[in-house]
């Protein structure tokens, strides 16, 4: 390995929009035991399965449906 590398010549990586961010939420034992559980059937970890629901949401400016009563 070099002592020092140079990077003036570096470009920012063009992924950067797509890195994710480590945040603390708060869900229900049961959203949690249903994605669990659709991840067992899929084989994809419960977490990405939460944040690509959360992504079409998104991207559908889905918007909640609450009525207080």
């Amino acid at each position: 390995m070099r002592e020092e590398y140079d990077f003036s010549a570096s470009k920012p990586t063009p992924y950067a929009k797509q890195l994710k961010k480590q945040v603390t939420i708060r869900l229900g034992v049961d959203v949690i035991s249903y994605f669990k559980s659709l991840a067992e059937e899929t084989g994809t970890p419960y977490q990405v399965l939460i944040n690509l629901y959360l992504q079409d949401c998104a991207r559908r400016e889905r918007k909640p449906n609450i009525v207080w009563s």
